[in-house]
């Protein structure tokens, strides 16, 4: 269990500038490319083709930066880097709005996919983590169910906006007022560290008796070594994987939930996802011990994740109950995908090591999940459905269930022997 926050503890008002880091970064930079491929491919008449390779380039940038995002915290400092990582996002979304050729668009990517990771889920963990040690698991949950409000928030609030007043003075608005938000952020809140104001992690006494989170048994890996460790290529890898299913199935996920449900209820079943998402991320948060093995806890959430695909299976895209259900337990392990990983890490990993760490298995997995889209579009192609107007795609949900048994089999390996 974790203990509740308290006003007197600086760290939560970092939690809180944190949460409203994640949200502009993942609904302008993760939710929003959705909405951009849309807009673009209305007023541009570009194949999709064309605009899909764009978002996957947007993703793929993204992954070489935050590969790097320690490096650059260390020679910068956090509050400068998110400045400078907001600048480019609002120039580069903004370049999309106006790209009047592909070369363009793709110039414009560059921006956009180098300054949406300097406020994504690597960008949260590092923020974050100085403030907590104990009581982390609690703080990084309600920070990163920032970046599932920006998804609620942006996605909508992009559509509004792009056909109230066009896509070029939506891109510059939202573009300001994001700049803005984390030019003042950066300066009032991130500009202090524990250490400048004399705080412990938790806001525990000064003196006080902590219990050791990281295992005794890690050792600091410099270097290469870290290449050639176990436990870093298995959570890699277990990560990888199962954002690889999550995003290739959400993103297909309306379009197949529409025949059955209806347009409107289908978007509010997406909604769901996201609702569920925060319930099961806040829940684990709260209440997990703090000597859970949380290699355990990520496997036992893509199990539930796996129990949706099922659901789905079964439902053949026809059983409104069962898809309902479906969108439950997928939702309910959603949010977890990214916020369990940078936990492990804490555990298994020195604290020096620890953010090198966090940046890497997330540049590995946003490099394999940008290909996501495509592999499950491939699958649902190869392997239509009977009546074309229909919604099951047994093989697709099929598809997804064994990439996160994958998963599962990869943060098992892991394990401490």
């Amino acid at each position: 269990m974790h203990n509740w926050p308290t006003k007197t503890f600086y760290g939560w008002r970092v939690v809180g500038a944190t949460f409203v880091v994640a949200v502009f970064g993942l609904g302008v930079g993760f939710h929003g490319p959705a909405i951009y491929l849309h807009a673009l491919h209305e007023s541009r008449a570009w194949p999709l083709a064309l605009i899909s390779s764009a978002v996957t380039v947007h993703f793929l940038v993204g992954a070489m930066v935050v590969a790097n995002l320690s490096a650059l915290h260390r020679r910068f400092g956090i509050p400068a880097v998110t400045k400078a990582g907001s600048f480019c996002l609002a120039v580069g979304v903004f370049g999309w709005a106006v790209a009047a050729a592909p070369w363009q668009l793709f110039a414009a990517t560059l921006l956009s996919g180098a300054g949406w990771v300097t406020m994504g889920v690597a960008a949260v963990n590092a923020i974050v983590s100085p403030w907590f040690v104990r009581d982390r698991p609690a703080a990084l949950a309600m920070a990163y169910n920032g970046g599932n409000i920006g998804g609620v928030v942006f996605s909508p609030l992009w559509a509004a906006l792009i056909g109230a007043i066009g896509f070029p003075a939506a891109a510059a608005a939202i573009g300001v007022a994001m700049t803005l938000t984390m030019w003042v952020l950066a300066d009032l809140v991130f500009s202090r560290t524990p250490q400048q104001m004399r705080l412990t992690p938790d806001g525990s006494a000064p003196g006080a008796s902590t219990t050791p989170v990281t295992l005794s048994t890690a050792r600091p890996l410099p270097g290469s070594e870290l290449w050639h460790d176990r436990k870093f290529l298995t959570l890699a890898a277990a990560m990888a994987l199962g954002l690889f299913a999550q995003i290739g199935l959400i993103v297909h996920l309306y379009s197949l939930l529409v025949p059955a449900l209806g347009v409107s209820q289908a978007g509010l079943a997406m909604g769901l996802v996201t609702a569920m998402a925060i319930v099961g991320r806040s829940l684990i948060g709260w209440t997990m011990p703090s000597g859970t093995n949380r290699r355990l806890v990520a496997c036992g959430s893509i199990a539930v994740q796996i129990m949706g695909c099922v659901a789905f299976t079964i439902a053949d895209g026809a059983s409104v109950p069962l898809l309902l259900l479906g969108v439950v337990l997928f939702g309910a392990g959603f949010g977890n995908g990214t916020w369990l990983p940078p936990l492990i890490a804490q555990v298994e990993f020195v604290t020096d090591d620890v953010p090198r760490v966090v940046a890497l298995i997330v540049a590995i997995s946003q490099g394999a999940y940008a290909f996501a889209p495509m592999v499950f579009g491939t699958i649902r192609e190869l392997t239509p459905a009977t009546d074309a107007s229909s919604g099951a795609a047994p093989s697709f949900f099929i598809a997804a269930g064994l990439v996160q048994g994958l998963a599962i089999c990869a943060f098992l390996a892991g394990r401490r022997r």
